[in-house]
């Protein structure tokens, strides 16, 4: 549909993404290793049925042979997001969480961020076994935790504008609610008209709603929903509930004008 390529919209809070960033270099890490040892390879095999996050195990219906378990299952709810099948498919994450990650991480802080971002992958993965219980094939992917992360943004920064290669080839500044609420509600189609699809986009909607709870919740104090401005008293109110007199600056102090 669309891929975001940069949006205007500076860091407030923090300095460094360095938790986006640190997420986006673990996994294109962990794709290359199973990309260097080969995609039909004995080791990507067991890496991807040991750390992929499987339904019929994890809800006890089918059992992994004990030289496949490399973790414990309740872990499986977060491994699976960091592999990938092929580079479309790390890019295409990856680009999302590079665009939109670093202003979600603002928002919330880095430890706050990186709890959500595994939250929304485990929502994923639960949304995903929910509609698919008894499924024998993992799940891999950072899609339900992007999708977290694209909620997240689109509550917080609907109104700020977002560059965006429309099909693959028209470049547009947009809106961000624009790209983003047409993403999201085609999620929700996909979940219900394409069953059986190899897409699994039960994992998208369990990691939008996740993403859209937690924000209200995450977001530092003060960070406003829906590109909303806080608006500052005019004027210090004292105890006596009169406004403070404003002081006149000294004749000969000369005024300062900052660049």
């Amino acid at each position: 549909m669309f891929i975001p390529l940069h949006d205007s919209n500076d860091l407030k809070h923090i300095k460094l993404q360095w938790v986006t960033w640190s997420l986006i270099a673990l996994n294109a890490i962990v794709w290359g290793i199973t990309e260097l040892a080969g995609a039909d390879s004995e080791f990507t095999t067991a890496a991807v049925l040991g750390l992929g996050f499987i339904p019929s195990v994890v809800n006890d219906i089918a059992e992994l042979q004990p030289s496949l378990v490399l973790v414990p299952e309740d872990a499986t709810y977060v491994t699976y997001s960091f592999l990938h099948g092929n580079l479309l498919h790390l890019g295409s994450n990856m680009i999302f969480l590079w665009v939109f990650g670093d202003n979600v991480e603002d928002a919330m802080g880095h430890i706050k961020f990186l709890i959500f971002y595994f939250a929304c992958a485990a929502a994923g993965a639960f949304a995903h076994g929910l509609l698919l219980p008894d499924s024998e094939s993992p799940l891999i992917g950072a899609s339900g935790a992007v999708a977290g992360i694209v909620a997240a943004y689109l509550m917080l920064h609907p109104k700020v504008r977002v560059w965006v290669l429309v099909l693959g080839r028209i470049p547009l500044p947009l809106p961000a609610f624009i790209p983003l609420v047409f993403w999201v509600v085609f999620q929700f189609f996909m979940v219900v008209t394409d069953i059986g699809s190899d897409v699994s986009w039960a994992a998208h909607v369990g990691g939008i709603i996740c993403g859209a709870v937690l924000v209200l919740f995450f977001r530092r104090s003060g960070v406003p929903l829906f590109d909303r401005t806080i608006n500052s008293p005019k004027a210090v109110i004292h105890k006596s509930g009169q406004p403070a007199p404003e002081k006149a600056a000294p004749q000969s102090a000369p005024q300062k004008w900052g660049r």
